[in-house]
């Protein structure tokens, strides 16, 4: 009699079917939409994963610029960067990144921060695309909504 054996079946990169989501980041916590987006990125939210293929979605993320911070983090939080030279340390707060030019940098850094660093995890951040707007150039891929905010009572901060 022949022994049942069961066999993980890892998916081919050529097998890969990626979807398009967006996302309204209105009065969305900023660290619980990331885990959110970068686990799709991932593609763990598929029976499909593999680890070493690049198996996740597209991500488009509106309006970047109405997230929300719990507490004070709005004030407290602080991005560090490094100049390069002996002591140039430099730090920015949220609320400052918010209020600047590029405030989608929030959203981006956050989930960035979530990914593996390596080429697969720089593959699959390519997929991310974030605008500050409601406008974006990707309507013809017919991206689906996910509403992050019902998922959670804790994912939006009501006013």
């Amino acid at each position: 009699m022949k022994a049942i054996t069961k066999q993980t079946q890892s998916v081919k990169p050529a097998d890969v079917e990626k979807k398009w989501h967006i996302i309204d980041a209105t009065d969305l916590v900023v660290g619980r939409m990331a885990s959110i987006v970068a686990n799709i990125l991932r593609g763990k939210h598929k029976p499909s994963y593999t680890p070493h293929v690049d198996c996740g979605d597209h991500v488009i993320v509106i309006n970047a610029d109405k997230v929300k911070f719990t507490g004070n983090k709005t004030k407290n939080k602080v991005y560090y960067r490094h100049t390069g030279y002996i002591g140039g340390i430099k730090g920015v707060t949220a609320e400052k990144v918010l209020e600047g030019k590029f405030p989608e940098r929030v959203v981006e850094k956050a989930i960035e921060r979530m990914i593996p660093k390596g080429p697969l995890g720089f593959a699959q951040m390519r997929a991310l695309h974030v605008f500050a707007g409601t406008e974006h150039p990707y309507d013809g891929q017919k991206p689906e909504p996910l509403d992050i905010g019902s998922m959670n009572r804790k994912n939006k901060v009501s006013a």
